[in-house]
């Protein structure tokens, strides 16, 4: 495996309203079912050999959409769900700082906060992991594409790339069906696209 494309889902109505959705399963808009769409000729370029999506149905809606014409049939990775946020889930930003001030900044900085009943961004690293080394252990050529969230997404770039923690922040939040591209080169892989489109 010389390339991991990792595209976020596309727009669900939580999203427009900036409702966090974590485990909860709310499907793609009539705006994220074309920006799904809108993937597939991009997608067909990279031509994965590999399509692996988180099982929530906006993931998989998307990757459903992003591998039309390939010769790859979609696999459901439950291990790709987003974090878990616990009793934040269905609220936006000013509903939880409501009830727990400054957990939102705590949790946009540390990536070992963890919202009540909820995981951390570590948390979901840690979890997630082990799909890429899977990936690589099977020694595939070519270019594999998981279809996931943005904070699984987030926290699985900067922990394989090994960002120390305290740096996972850094990194912008992931627009919906914008990808992370990583390759490998020469004697590492690298962070060769944030935020682009498909």
């Amino acid at each position: 495996m010389s390339r991991i494309v990792l595209l976020r889902h596309g727009r669900t109505a939580w999203n427009a309203e900036r409702r966090m959705q974590g485990r909860l399963d709310p499907p793609l808009d009539t705006t994220g079912q074309a920006q799904a769409e809108a993937t597939a000729p991009g997608i067909r370029d990279l031509a994965p050999v590999v399509v692996i999506a988180s099982d929530q149905a906006r993931a998989w809606q998307t990757a459903a959409a992003a591998a039309e014409g390939l010769d790859v049939e979609p696999r459901k990775e439950p291990r790709l769900r987003e974090t878990d946020v616990g009793q934040w889930q269905g609220l936006v930003d000013a509903e939880v700082d409501a009830t727990w001030p400054g957990g939102i900044d705590a949790w946009r900085v540390d990536a070992h906060y963890r919202p009540p009943d909820g995981e951390s961004r570590h948390d979901a690293y840690l979890r997630a992991l082990p799909v890429l080394h899977e990936l690589l252990d099977a020694d595939l050529d070519g270019t594999a594409l998981l279809v996931a969230h943005g904070g699984v997404i987030m926290a699985l770039t900067c922990g394989f790339l090994g960002l120390p923690p305290e740096h996972w922040g850094a990194l912008a939040p992931l627009g919906n069906c914008r990808t992370a591209v990583l390759e490998y080169r020469v004697d590492r892989w690298r962070l060769a696209r944030w935020g682009a489109e498909a």
